[in-house]
């Protein structure tokens, strides 16, 4: 059960109302964490200018589609089921194609990656750890292939990703309709995913 309700969208002013609606592109939902967070419109809005500069495509070859493979990277390996779920789901709805959906949790053996993502998600794993995990040789593997431009837009992913698993392992955000359909049709046997406490 969460420990805050969602607010319903009627409920919020008119301007936090039309900002939060950028969620119904790439998930097709604005999700329970957001309307959480508009009990404080200060946060909600924050966070969704964050999410924005984060995911937005800067034509560097961090692509929208990969963005999303490395918040489920993340997600996964914080263990929020709230987050993957939404990313499974964002990565589809950014063309991810079957193979790297059905690879991505173990895509060190996936031939659906290049060496460079393969990095990439690598460190994302390495970021994630608590304690931090991030070796000079993960470090060394990622400049390999990356930029330092393209290395921000990386990170800026995993960071963004560890307040929203945060966030909602904290507060036990319920998921919404949708993710939980892609969850359990593709992650749920592959990598034992459930709803679990996000009910």
């Amino acid at each position: 059960m969460a420990l805050a309700p969602p607010l319903d969208e009627e409920a919020m002013d008119a301007d936090l109302r039309a900002h939060v609606q950028f969620f119904k592109g790439p998930l097709g939902v604005i999700p329970n964490s957001v309307r959480t967070m508009a009990h404080r419109a200060p946060i909600a809005r924050a966070f969704t200018d964050l999410n924005v500069a984060v995911m937005t495509d800067y034509g560097s070859g961090v692509t929208p589609e990969f963005k999303r493979l490395i918040g489920y990277v993340s997600s996964f390996a914080s263990g929020c089921l709230y987050c993957q779920a939404h990313m499974i789901l964002a990565s589809e709805r950014f063309n991810a194609t079957e193979a790297r959906l059905n690879d991505v949790f173990d895509f060190e053996r996936s031939d659906h990656f290049t060496e460079a993502e393969k990095a990439a998600l690598a460190f994302a794993n390495a970021a994630t750890q608590v304690p931090n995990a991030v070796t000079p040789e993960v470090g060394a593997r990622l400049r390999a292939y990356w930029d330092d431009g393209q290395i921000v837009e990386i990170m800026g992913v995993v960071a963004l990703f560890g307040y929203l698993n945060r966030w909602n392992d904290s507060m036990g955000s319920a998921l919404e309709d949708l993710p939980i359909s892609k969850g359990e049709a593709r992650l749920a046997q592959a990598t034992g995913w459930s709803v679990g406490k996000h009910r």
